[in-house]
């Protein structure tokens, strides 16, 4: 069987969600949508992010980010709603 999944992220709509201390951002897979995010702990640890605007942190480091939501995805380590969540311990 040919695995032909891919995650591309063609909206780069980011926001930030206070009730969880997230970046929340989307993936496409084909038509499938696939919700993303990054903590707020993995921006800090990992991208620099200790006392600056998690958006801004988010922008400046996309490509990493985006690049480490594709590695969960296609590794099929997502979250039990299949949303994939980078979390500083992926990092």
């Amino acid at each position: 069987m040919i695995d032909d999944r891919h995650l591309i992220f063609p909206e780069p709509k980011e926001r930030y969600d206070f009730d969880r201390t997230i970046v929340a951002f989307k993936g496409q897979d084909g038509e499938k949508i696939v919700q993303c995010a990054i903590s707020r702990e993995a921006l800090e640890d990992h991208f620099g992010g200790n006392d600056k605007d998690s958006l801004k942190t988010f922008r400046e480091n996309r490509e990493g980010i985006e690049h480490e939501a594709r590695r969960k995805y296609l590794a099929d380590r997502l979250e039990p709603d299949g949303s994939v969540l980078i979390r500083t311990g992926d990092l």
